[in-house]
């Protein structure tokens, strides 16, 4: 590993960042590195401003003087690992086990002697991935008839939940999205040490990552970002010690300041030091110094700021218990009267008598909190999923949401909370009338993460095109239109999307005669039905006016009989089609999504069902803990024709996390979309553009879904979504653009055309977005379709959209004729409709 040596702070830069910190003032990276190496009266003065900023903190949150911990028992799940951390004891190998794993029994043994003894937690830990590096892993999950060890970890957090009461909380290291919203309904909290944020600690050979896949920094960041838009209670925190520089120790700390405020849900963060263990590659390396972690924890703290729970392990700390409360923590972390820690087996947990004692002697009372910490406790939604509320609410006090210390847990079902339906069920005529009951939703302030993170995460365009590029652009599009997808051909591609003028209208024209060629005359739509069942979601998509907290005025759930009533008044009506989706309600049954296409199978045989957005599938497979194909398997033999491809937005993450915060990653939409079409689900295609989007963006958006349809040919169409502004949070926030510009609507749709030409013969234009006159301007540059009759429409109108919720067959046919062409009615999946 290559020497970071650097120099010291100089005694004035740490006075100048000691002045400023005592001020209130914002820290630069330069000043927090000054202040970890304070020392001495400086030191002392760090203290105190860390501890008054944690007071404040703990004053604010109605708990003045109270230090927190955990009563746990630590369940070592498995310790094989794919990793080779270079200082870590837990991890071995399998000849030195009795077993690759805990069986179930042996789980619940430790569980039950923890809820004897009054313990609360049920602390899992173990190697990441262990069946990707050492057969006997593989072997024993497949005996036993497990695909994963995650597979396993969440059948054993289950059965604790169900036979003992105790809260799982899981340390299953490195998970994706969909694997975190597999596991949110089995554990109230999860966790993941960042440790650091030095990339070369973990590249670079003798580094104490190396060789270690998971610790890639990059990746630990990704599963901090993914926690928060799946809406877990998380713990993180920084090892010191290892290697790292202390601008490098402040780059992590100011990583987990962003995703705190980001996503809010950071429960904790730890600062553990560093101990050197025996029988490891780092065994000769000098323990992480106490002052050290003391000005570290100190830095913590006031980086972090008052809201955050700030942890140091009291077993790592050689009594030095006053120091590090002087310094700014407020959390003692999880203490075992049963069990050691696994991790630390040489450094036993100091007795509960012992822990309150030095506590008191600071002036703390030391009080037992739950493994969720009582600000996620007390909020209920988006954090606790509904299956976890009553295993939580009998072992915390309802005022506080610490523990009730007298509590003692008891096995209780794991299972789907009773759905209660009503609420605002009119919403989709009212709409249209009285409209909604304000221009957002209740917790508008919060649900979002931090306005100002969110708009340091806007990208910027690149530079515009020129001319050559532009006519090079138009002669390409009119004689090889898909051509413009190729990467040589960027420069062309991106020259089009910024047409105006006489440029602007010959793009639309040869869209328009590709159009032409590709389908016709014909100007096509369907007589269909949409039904938004719920319109309850805590997913946070800072694009959506839809979503409502179940509290909200607005709010609303239709049960699945009033669901098929709508669809037969759809059918009675001469609808073919009904288009279902929802909010991500988290009290919606896993089996509800199939009993909805049931129900409508079950009243109107020959409706055809499209329905559930990508997002939902993912979601609601995750929820039941199945692979997204098996969960479209079973909707698929429930009766489920075609899925619409919605919750695309753009294709590309960085643009997505600033527009959506938790909705599924790119890849997850796309491994949806693929399957379905892979089990002969097909499915539409989308793109909403216009908020903080560009060309770029669009172009590369084009380019994913072209990929698709080359390996499944599964699209029916492609549908341009406008944005609508009016109502979206992130517009009422000032960051989104008010939509795109009437030149961008024309570009975009005549783009589409030429791009997909060849892969996606219909191009839609959306009736309620554009209204009429717009809707007859596309018709003219290129598109072919104008979507359905919808009968009700409530998501684009909650956005702010004025035009309406339902066409009739005349008015769409009114439409066609307007841009000059016949229109005639289609079947979902595009072939000859009756009259």
């Amino acid at each position: 590993m290559v020497d970071r040596s650097e120099s010291v702070p100089t005694e004035a830069s740490v006075r100048r960042a000691l002045r400023r910190a005592a001020t209130g003032r914002a820290l630069d990276g330069d000043e927090a590195s000054a202040l970890l190496a304070a020392r001495g009266p400086a030191l002392d003065e760090l203290l105190r401003i860390a501890g008054e900023v944690r007071d404040a903190g703990l004053r604010e949150a109605g708990r003045p003087g109270v230090v927190t911990f955990s009563k746990k028992v630590f369940i070592p799940l498995t310790r094989l690992c794919r990793d080779r951390c270079h200082y870590c004891t837990f991890a071995t190998v399998p000849h030195r086990l009795p077993a690759a794993y805990l069986e179930r029994d042996e789980v619940l043994a430790i569980a039950r002697e923890g809820a004897a003894q009054g313990c609360k937690e049920a602390l899992f830990t173990l190697g990441d991935r262990p069946e990707e590096r050492w057969p006997a892993a593989r072997r024993w999950l497949d005996e036993r008839g497990y695909d994963s060890t995650l597979d396993y970890l969440r059948a054993c957090a289950v059965a604790v939940l169900e036979e003992t009461g105790l809260l799982p909380h899981l340390n299953p290291g490195v998970l994706s999205w969909s694997e975190l919203h597999r596991l949110k309904p089995v554990a109230p909290s999860m966790g993941m040490m960042l440790e650091t944020t030095a990339t070369r600690l973990w590249s670079e050979p003798g580094g104490p990552h190396y060789g270690s896949p998971d610790k890639e920094p990059a990746v630990r960041l990704r599963v901090l970002d993914d926690a928060g838009r799946v809406g877990v209670p998380f713990t993180t925190g920084v090892l010191i010690g290892i290697g790292e520089t202390l601008a490098e120790r402040v780059d992590a700390l100011f990583a987990i300041r962003r995703g705190m405020r980001e996503y809010g849900h950071l429960q904790e963060v730890i600062v553990q030091n560093f101990r050197a263990k025996p029988d490891t590659a780092m065994r000769g390396m000098p323990d992480a110094e106490l002052h050290d972690l003391a000005a570290t924890v100190a830095v913590a703290r006031i980086l972090l700021g008052p809201k955050a729970r700030v942890q140091a392990p009291p077993n790592l700390i050689a009594g030095e218990y006053d120091l590090l409360l002087r310094a700014g923590i407020d959390d003692w972390g999880g203490v075992s009267p049963v069990t050691p820690d696994h991790v630390n087996p040489e450094r036993p947990w100091p007795q509960l008598d012992e822990l309150a004692r030095h506590t008191a002697r600071a002036g703390f009372t030391l009080r037992e909190r739950l493994t969720i910490y009582p600000e996620y406790v007390r909020a209920g939604d988006p954090w606790l999923d509904p299956r976890l509320l009553p295993h939580v609410t009998a072992l915390a006090d309802p005022e506080t949401g610490l523990a009730v210390e007298a509590a003692r847990p008891v096995g209780r079902p794991w299972q789907e909370p009773e759905e209660i339906f009503g609420g605002r069920t009119d919403l989709h005529a009212t709409i249209d009338t009285s409209g909604r009951t304000g221009d957002r939703r209740g917790d508008f302030d919060s649900v979002y993460g931090d306005w100002s993170e969110v708009a340091g995460r806007v990208s910027v365009p690149t530079s515009g095109s020129s001319d050559p590029d532009l006519r090079a652009g138009l002669r390409l599009a009119a004689d090889d239109p898909a051509a413009l997808l190729e990467p040589r051909h960027t420069d062309a591609a991106l020259a089009l999307f910024g047409a105006d003028g006489p440029a602007l209208e010959e793009l639309c024209r040869i869209a328009d005669d590709v159009r032409r060629d590709a389908v016709g005359e014909d100007v096509t739509y369907v007589v269909n039905r949409n039904i938004n069942f719920s319109n309850v979601c805590y997913v946070g998509c800072r694009f959506c006016a839809f979503a409502q907290r179940e509290t909200d005025a607005d709010a609303y759930r239709l049960s699945v009989e009033q669901v098929a009533d709508r669809a037969a008044e759809a059918w009675a009506a001469g609808a073919s089609e009904v288009c279902l989706q929802g909010g991500i309600d988290p009290k919606l049954p896993v089996t509800g999504y199939a009993d909805l296409v049931r129900a409508i199978k079950a009243r109107v045989p020959g409706m055809h069902v499209h329905a559930f957005s990508p997002m939902e599938i993912a979601t609601a497979a995750a929820r039941a803990g199945v692979p997204v194909k098996e969960w479209l398997l079973q909707l698929r033999d429930a009766g489920l024709d075609t899925i619409p491809g919605t919750a695309a937005e753009i294709l590309d993450d960085e643009v997505r996390w600033v527009l959506t915060k938790g909705k599924l990653p790119a890849a997850a939409w796309v491994e949806v979309v693929t399957t379905a079409h892979e089990l002969g689900v097909r499915s539409s295609s989308t793109m909403m553009y216009g908020h903080v989007d560009h060309p770029g963006q669009w172009l590369g958006h084009f380019r994913v879904l072209a990929g698709v349809q080359d390996r499944t040919g599964g699209f029916t169409e492609f549908v341009a979504l406008p944005f609508v502004h009016t109502n979206a949070p992130i517009y009422l926030a000032g960051i989104a653009r008010p939509g795109p510009t009437w030149r961008e609507n024309r570009a975009v749709h005549a783009m589409a055309r030429l791009l997909l030409h060849g892969r996606i013969a219909n191009i839609q234009c959306s009736w309620v977005k554009l209204g009429d006159e717009g809707t007859v301007a596309m018709l003219q540059g290129g598109c072919n379709d104008l979507g359905g009759t919808l009968m009700e429409e409530t998501i684009s109108r909650m956005a702010g959209s004025g035009n309406g919720s339902a066409r009739t067959e005349e008015q769409l046919r009114a439409i066609a004729a307007a841009a000059g062409r016949p229109a005639r009615r289609r079947t979902t999946a595009y072939g000859h409709a009756g009259a």
